[in-house]
């Protein structure tokens, strides 16, 4: 039975963590993740979300601030691996870590290497427009995402797709294919192969600021960014100085309007000018309100149409 530690942090690595535990020749003997850190408005100290499946299983959980310190590394080499598999950890790893495990270490990422590589693969996959992404199981090296693959596993994105359908699509697909990538890599019928030197694409950690729309861009740009950044960071605009939330729309290749960045209406309907085409706004957040449709913040706020929407408060 090969001893496992498993690195995770997020909802993305819960399902992996459970493919494991949930596989007799696995013995998964301890769980690395980051330290409990206080969240939301009320600044409430939150467990992540594989520390909570790791204490409902009665797994061993480890958070060291960082893996960098020795006294960090001397208690996960305690554990006497056999195998390091990491996913969505929150920490870049040394070899004196990465090379405790007489297997090595394995990281499960959500993109098709080296397409993607870094913090936030799935959410830019979806804003750049691209038809397919999927889950990679490779060997893991100094770099970023830059060791030999395992396994490469693709999913094709769909037309409405949102970041977080797209995180539960992959994260449900690694779940599927980890052991058995793990048991043949074990048994020596895989060998990793080096990342091609082409195609080689970054998706740094995404920002709040990011979620802020340029009514400059295409219709279709800005769709791709409103559901690549749902749930997090969401996007927004601001309407007489007040954050608006855009949660959902419709792009359109409409006629010209008015000047991007214009409240207009369509068929009845709230939209935006953008710099090519109509953005109909399905549904939207004003600030310190409820999540409403387009149709009614129109009935609301009538007067806005006609209104320049600006990328910050001024």
């Amino acid at each position: 039975m090969t001893r496992v530690v498993f690195l995770g942090t997020p909802d993305f690595a819960v399902p992996s963590l459970r493919s494991l535990v949930e596989q007799p020749e696995f013995n998964v003997v301890g769980v690395i993740t980051q330290p409990d850190r206080p969240a939301g408005r009320g600044q409430r100290v939150q467990i992540s979300p594989v520390k909570h499946y790791a204490l409902d299983v009665g797994l061993p959980v480890l958070q060291p601030r960082s893996l960098r310190k020795s006294e960090a590394v001397d208690e996960l080499r305690g554990l006497q691996p056999d195998l390091l598999v990491v996913a969505a950890f929150g920490q870049i790893l040394k070899p004196n870590v990465l090379e405790l495990g007489r297997y090595g270490s394995i990281n499960v990422h959500a993109s098709l290497l080296p397409r993607w590589r870094g913090a936030a693969p799935i959410q830019y996959a979806i804003r750049e427009g691209d038809s397919e992404t999927g889950v990679t199981v490779m060997l893991m090296d100094e770099g970023l995402d830059t060791g030999p693959m395992l396994y490469r596993h693709a999913v094709a994105i769909d037309p409405d797709e949102t970041g977080q359908s797209l995180h539960d699509k992959l994260a449900a697909e690694a779940a599927e294919i980890l052991p058995g990538v793990l048991l043949d890599y074990i048994d020596g019928a895989l060998e990793a192969q080096p990342q091609p030197e082409v195609g080689v694409t970054y998706a740094p950690t995404l920002q709040k600021s990011d979620g802020s729309i340029d009514w400059e861009d295409s219709a279709t740009a800005i769709d791709r960014q409103v559901r690549a950044y749902t749930p997090w960071p969401g996007t927004y605009t601001f309407l007489d100085g007040e954050r608006l939330k855009i949660l959902k729309g419709v792009p359109l290749n409409d006629a010209v309007q008015a000047a991007p960045g214009t409240l207009v209406t369509e068929m009845g309907q709230l939209a935006v000018q953008t710099g090519d085409g109509i953005y109909i706004l399905d549904e939207v957040q004003p600030a310190g309100k409820k999540r409403m449709t387009g149709q009614a913040f129109l009935a609301g706020r009538s007067d806005a149409v006609g209104v320049m929407l600006q990328q910050d408060e001024t």
